[in-house]
């Protein structure tokens, strides 16, 4: 009795490894680099402690990433684009423009690398860099303004690729992204200005 159960429990065993040693091939035989390139609504948040009722405009931007997949769960992925311009806004008003370049690196957890659905989450760091600040002339000559260039926030992001063909996925995902610059007038800090976007994007990912 004792060696049909250990016979048993031996073959059950045996199919489990045999199922895991499956799936790890399975993952093991797609690349470990995915590129994916999106079309991202980004809507601004626009907190400003300036009292100037500052806003820059939102729009749709192209974003493409990079991600390596250290483990067939695990992944660290770069998200680039190219510099974006915008208007700014003061209480409905035009009062100038500004590029921002936003470059985002993120640590992912795959929670089903290898099936047709693949949902994951995110978390990372955010540099963005202002250029390109222009003011109107009324405005230059009053408050004689400039912002602070750089600005460096955390990131959180919610996703799915969605197997199309052999290394081919549709991409869904929404990101939130902390992105502010320090406001001066004639070099004094006169309050903080937050974009701190919303991201969703929907797009292509292919693995190479």
């Amino acid at each position: 009795m004792i060696s049909k159960t250990f016979a048993r429990t031996a073959a059950a065993a045996l199919a489990l490894a045999t199922l895991a040693g499956a799936s790890f091939n399975a993952a093991a035989q797609e690349s470990p680099w995915l590129m994916r390139v999106r079309a991202v609504n980004l809507d601004s948040a626009n907190k400003d402690s300036t009292g100037l009722g500052l806003t820059v405009n939102n729009k749709v931007i192209p974003e493409v990433d990079f991600s390596y997949f250290v483990t067939p769960n695990f992944a660290l992925e770069l998200i680039l684009t190219v510099p974006q311009k915008h208007t700014l806004k003061s209480k409905g008003t035009d009062i100038g423009s500004l590029k921002h370049l936003p470059p985002t690196l993120s640590a992912q957890y795959h929670f089903n690398p290898t099936g047709g659905f693949r949902p994951y989450v995110g978390a990372g760091v955010n540099y963005t860099n202002f250029s390109a600040v222009k003011f109107d002339s009324a405005v230059d000559a009053a408050l004689h303004p400039s912002i602070k260039r750089n600005s460096y926030g955390l990131s959180f992001q919610v996703g799915a690729d969605i197997e199309l063909s052999k290394n081919l996925y549709l991409n869904v995902d929404v990101k939130k992204v902390q992105i502010g610059t320090k406001v001066y007038s004639s070099g004094t800090e006169v309050g903080k200005f937050k974009v701190d976007p919303t991201l969703v994007g929907v797009g292509l990912g292919f693995r190479f």
